[in-house]
């Protein structure tokens, strides 16, 4: 993974000791509550219901055990003992006291971490693919450019105050599992006709309150081309984007306004103007950013160890536990393990420090002290030895870290909702653990296959309601936690956004309302279909009459 220069660690810590003077003064009183938002915004601080958040930046994802063992140290020291892994691959602090702030930055920045740009009108953390460097499916590694873009846009002079935030994905796979339509900017790893590996580069998607799905506006760009393009693209963005209206004011809103042949052309007239004098993308450069993400040393016998078939026929829950939690890698010998984090004990990204420190030390003893995360809020150990599986679950099912329920309904998504957020409308986490509860039979739940279910507390989508299979969406109403259904929704290759099916329903009745839906799917599927293929066929009627006993108004 990266490694921080003198340069990138002076900068680290320049920032950490000009927001410890910021924040004496705000304790002071030398500076009011507005005009210490800005600042603290610029370094991931909220102030959320009731108390203050920080979101720490994991830069596409990836994690070594050393900054595991240490994000476990401040959820002890500076929060109640547990952090929580987002959907943007991040990890947040629900609990920190503002005057311990400061040093819990420094301790950050001991191990090459910071919560820069997590937060305020400017380019948020870059994500990637949770398999990136270790999938079958992909054209090429995208961490080095996810990291190039990182190094280009971190206090970027000209895009620190956009109209609003701005989110970058990288993907080099052909399976998407990055969302990257879902994205302002989403940047694909291609091959054209000749060959040549490139970018295609796709604008104007998000959720929130307007879910758009983007639009592709270069089908093939020349790697070296990367840089000046996104800049064209944000420009473009910078200048157009509505700076009166918060809630017209992301890029998708301004491709719309402007149309996407319009907003194309003048983003290839900026690109045109400044693509010879702007910073191009050399290969020395990919070279020198490439070997940082050199593969672990392989075991080059590891294959000949791989048959576990004799412990999977001896162990019914290691069977299960292999084929929900693990993903084939592309050595031979090896395979990728995902950590669940979705249990009925805790909410679902949690992590106690405890569970960190322990999954720190099975990095070290497992997967070359190297640790991923996921956008559905789960943990990933990359770089498993196949021969060692059987013992790495048992060391994850003692720590109840080993739920064999990655991609079924219970490995649901789930914002921190009215528990926490200021911003919520309704809670998150009770309904995610009446679901969890509701559908506790695992036989059941591998019977209705790959069911996505996603869950916000309000409008801003942080849970992805808009792309899961089923989205449920909190509301208030007159006071009253109550709870709208999305289904059809989907954010891989075949990209889709959810509708809804009737109105909102009372918070008692979601897992029932569940079951109705599921139960429907379960009657009308076909062979091989999965559940978004069913609905897709049949559409949202008989959905919608089974839920609400008829058909919804």
């Amino acid at each position: 993974m990266y490694q921080y220069t003198e340069e990138d660690q002076r900068i680290v810590r320049e920032r950490v000791e000009q927001f410890r003077g910021q924040v004496a003064r705000r304790l002071s009183g030398e500076l009011t509550e507005d005009q210490f938002r800005p600042l603290r915004l610029m370094n991931g601080l909220y102030l959320q219901r009731h108390a203050y958040m920080l979101r720490v930046a994991i830069p596409y994802g990836l994690l070594s055990s050393q900054q595991m063992r240490q994000l476990a140290m401040i959820a002890r020291t500076y929060d109640r003992g547990y952090g929580h892994f987002t959907t943007r691959q991040n990890i947040q602090y629900n609990w920190p006291r503002l005057e311990q702030v400061p040093d819990l930055l420094s301790d950050l920045a001991d191990v090459e971490m910071h919560a820069i740009q997590t937060s305020g009108n400017c380019i948020r953390n870059i994500s990637s693919d949770h398999f990136a460097g270790i999938a079958k499916d992909e054209i090429e590694d995208p961490r080095p450019y996810c990291e190039i873009l990182r190094q280009w846009s971190t206090f970027h002079p000209e895009f620190s105050y956009l109209p609003r935030k701005f989110k970058i994905a990288v993907t080099g796979a052909q399976n998407d599992r990055t969302a990257v339509v879902l994205h302002d900017i989403g940047v694909r790893i291609v091959r054209n006709d000749a060959g040549e590996v490139g970018f295609a580069i796709i604008v104007g998607g998000g959720m929130g309150r307007t879910p758009v799905i983007g639009t592709v506006i270069r089908e093939f760009l020349p790697r070296e081309d990367l840089l000046t393009y996104c800049e064209a693209v944000l420009r473009v963005y910078n200048l157009y984007g509505d700076r009166k209206n918060k809630f017209k004011a992301r890029i998708k809103i301004t491709l719309k306004t402007l149309g996407a042949d319009e907003f194309t052309r003048r983003v290839e007239e900026e690109w045109e103007r400044i693509r010879e004098t702007g910073l191009k993308l050399t290969q020395a450069e990919i070279d020198r950013v490439k070997a940082y993400f050199v593969d672990p040393p392989y075991d080059a016998t590891a294959a000949q160890r791989a048959d576990i078939s004799a412990q999977v026929a001896a162990d019914d829950r290691f069977a299960r536990w292999l084929k929900r939690n693990t993903f084939e890698h592309k050595v031979d010998g090896y395979t990728a393990v995902y950590v669940s984090l979705k249990s009925l004990e805790q909410p679902p990204g949690d992590v106690t420090d405890a569970q960190m420190d322990a999954i720190a030390d099975l990095a070290d003893a497992f997967s070359f002290g190297r640790i991923r995360t996921t956008h559905d809020q789960n943990l990933v150990l990359s770089d498993v030895e196949t021969a060692r599986l059987h013992e790495l679950w048992q060391r994850l099912d003692a720590l109840g870290l080993a739920s064999p329920n990655i991609g079924t309904l219970t490995d649901l998504i789930c914002c921190p909702g009215l528990d926490f957020c200021a911003l919520a409308n309704a809670g998150s986490i009770s309904v995610a653990r009446q679901i969890t509860e509701h559908f506790d039979d695992l036989d059941y739940l591998y019977d209705l296959g790959d069911v996505k279910l996603k869950m916000s507390g309000c409008i801003n989508a942080c849970g992805h309601h808009h792309a899961g299979h089923i989205g449920i969406l909190g509301i208030n109403k007159a006071g009253e936690e109550y709870y709208q259904i999305m289904l059809g929704g989907s954010a891989e290759d075949d990209a889709s956004l959810g509708k809804w099916i009737g109105p909102a329903i009372a918070q008692h009745e979601v897992s029932d309302a569940v079951q109705k839906i599921v139960d429907v799917y379960l009657e009308q599927r076909e062979e091989g279909e999965r559940f978004l293929d069913t609905y897709r066929r049949i559409g949202p009627e008989p959905f919608k009459n089974r839920v609400y006993g008829q058909p919804a108004a």
